[in-house]
């Protein structure tokens, strides 16, 4: 397994612009890759050697021991709960009944997931929260589908509850599927917000995971199978891997499920291109969403696979910002060295 190459600290790249009028108001500068499926840099803007956390953009990878381990098929699980396996959800009841349902099947309940109690950010959702004078609990937390699969596999392996500790036998398989996903040997970890271990890697480990899954279709060994498996799940249920209202949501149905992308906290963005065998990592370095949103969507019409005048890509790359009387009154662009 290869370490992390030793930065050569390039500055990050400006990625996005934030125009107001006539004056460049904001901009976020970040890092990316586009990886082949021989681990091949295509594309890289900034440093590709950057150390991130992937934060929740590499769920998929934390999913794979799910189906690697036999566990996915002994309890029979189907493409909707691999799907939340990889999710951030909006706690949305299309969400949590699905969740909750999982746990039911597993003998298990609320009180077993370890990623805390979280506000959804689904309005419908909070709004019922908020009248029956309620308190969300961890099913609304939007890990809470990764945390199902967690169990699940824990369940399976006859380990211990406390599922996010580091030496647990599910962080221990999590840990083994992102060096071999990402070639690199992690040089550490800290807790996500959900509680679990998020391991460190560079953006090109990081996008050198993203093509070993867009190519896993062209290869027949377990780890790819499983892997073609959880990037079908995602293509096919874009609702339960995010939500209304979410990006990840929008842009894949707007690619009609030919291409998976997932965000993660601290604005990275990754994609998995399957007809390409292509994988895109993205951070933004001030961790603004709003950017992240913008550079993988810019990044996406550059490779084709997204067009530009799609209703959902106007919603995030060249976006009008509105004032709140609704009035246009700048936009958000990708900086001239994205596009």
């Amino acid at each position: 397994m290869a370490q992390p190459e030793p930065k050569s600290n390039p500055a990050a790249i400006p990625m996005v612009e934030i125009w107001r009028a006539d004056l460049l108001e904001s901009l976020h500068l970040g890092h990316g890759v586009v990886c082949d499926d021989s681990g091949g840099i295509v594309r890289a803007w900034g440093d590709p050697q950057a150390l991130i956390y992937p934060r929740s953009s590499c769920k998929m990878v934390q999913a794979l021991p799910l189906i690697t381990s036999g566990a996915a098929a002994k309890y029979g699980l189907s493409s909707e709960q691999l799907a939340l396996a990889c999710a951030s959800h909006n706690g949305a009841a299309i969400h949590t009944t699905r969740v909750q349902a999982w746990l039911d099947a597993l003998g298990l309940g609320d009180d077993d997931l370890r990623c805390g109690p979280q506000l959804p950010a689904d309005i419908d959702a909070r709004n019922g929260l908020i009248r029956a004078h309620d308190n969300p609990c961890q099913i609304h937390n939007n890990c809470s589908g990764k945390h199902a699969g967690f169990l699940t596999l824990a369940q399976h392996m006859g380990a211990g509850p406390e599922y996010v500790e580091i030496d647990h036998p599910v962080q221990q398989a999590a840990l083994e599927a992102f060096e071999e996903t990402t070639g690199l040997t992690s040089p550490g970890f800290g807790i996500d917000g959900c509680s679990a271990p998020n391991f460190q890697t560079t953006l090109h480990g990081l996008a050198r995971a993203m093509a070993w899954f867009a190519s896993a279709g062209s290869r027949g060994d377990r780890q790819s199978t499983a892997a073609a498996e959880l990037v079908a799940a995602m293509a096919r249920h874009p609702e339960l891997v995010a939500g209304e209202g979410r990006a990840c949501t929008a842009l894949m149905r707007a690619m009609g499920g030919r291409v998976v992308v997932k965000t993660g906290a601290e604005a990275v963005f990754v994609a998995i291109l399957p007809e390409q065998k292509l994988g895109v990592a993205i951070k933004i370095a001030d961790g603004t969403t709003r950017a992240s949103e913008c550079a993988i969507a810019t990044i996406l019409c550059g490779l084709g696979v997204l067009d530009p005048d799609h209703p959902a890509t106007r919603s995030y790359m060249n976006a009008p910002l509105r004032n709140r009387r609704g009035l246009e009154v700048g936009s958000v662009r990708p900086a001239a060295g994205l596009i």
